[in-house]
């Protein structure tokens, strides 16, 4: 019997070729793709990221409506009673941490920044609670500046696809930042970001359902029944409530409840 030939390792230019095809394949299934967390300005936009970690967007967009009606501003937030803020965000999970990160950069921004979110990476990384993630998901969706958000779900999804063998964040948004055009990245982010929470799961991936099995070097990891793999969809692909609650217009979803509400 003749021996079968390993297949040959996947080329650099094969590779991105392959990327980039996924993220227009993507763009595809997802053309509705957005920042998951509710906000009306660059400022509610940055604390909402920060109250993220360790949660879900969800619980986070539950919670901040009475914490910005209470302190819509720097200023407010920053001359506030810490125990009525930890009270407020306490849904959020690491309240207290949480309450000390985003007090201390709203008196940042008062005393360094006249009261304005900085648009410029430099700065925004200088805040308290503020890294790269949180930083280019504002730079991006409050000011329009491209930007990698290497979360969870997008380390999971670039090496599943082997965009990348690293486990490191900082290493995997500047390989990543090789294979794609800057005007691509904030987007591409959103789109990677919704395949992860909607079907690329990080226990059981929906194999079965996704859209871009022919270019997932990963496939079979999880489901395959189709049947099955439906079952596993989440959001708006399993017919259940999104992340926020208010979307942008042209969600194909249904809006999520506030907290204590039905879903």
């Amino acid at each position: 019997m003749r021996a079968v030939k390993p297949a040959r390792p996947e080329s650099r230019l094969a590779m991105v070729r392959r990327a980039r095809r996924i993220n227009r394949e993507l763009a595809e299934v997802y053309p509705y793709a957005h920042p998951e967390l509710d906000f009306r300005n660059p400022f509610e936009l940055l604390v909402a990221t920060v109250l993220s970690a360790q949660t879900t967007d969800l619980r986070v967009n539950q919670t901040t409506p009475a914490l910005f009606a209470k302190y819509p501003t720097p200023e407010d937030l920053a001359a506030a009673v810490p125990e009525e803020v930890e009270e407020l965000i306490r849904p959020t999970g690491f309240f207290r941490a949480k309450t000390k990160s985003i007090m201390g950069l709203a008196t940042a921004l008062r005393d360094d920044f006249g009261g304005e979110v900085p648009g410029r990476l430099e700065d925004l990384v200088k805040l308290p609670g503020v890294g790269r993630k949180t930083a280019f998901v504002v730079l991006g969706n409050a000011f329009g500046v491209p930007g990698i958000t290497v979360d969870t779900h997008f380390m999971r999804l670039a090496r599943r696809w082997r965009w990348t063998e690293s486990d490191d964040p900082v290493k995997i948004e500047a390989e990543v930042a090789t294979i794609f055009p800057k005007s691509e990245w904030t987007m591409l982010s959103h789109r990677v970001i919704f395949h992860g929470r909607r079907i690329c799961h990080a226990r059981k991936p929906a194999c079965g359902a996704c859209p871009i099995t022919h270019l997932c070097p990963s496939y079979g990891e999880g489901e395959t029944d189709p049947e099955k793999a439906r079952k596993l969809l989440k959001y708006e692909m399993g017919g259940f409530p999104g992340q926020r609650l208010n979307p942008p217009a042209g969600y194909p979803g249904r809006p999520a409840p506030p907290l204590g509400g039905e879903a």
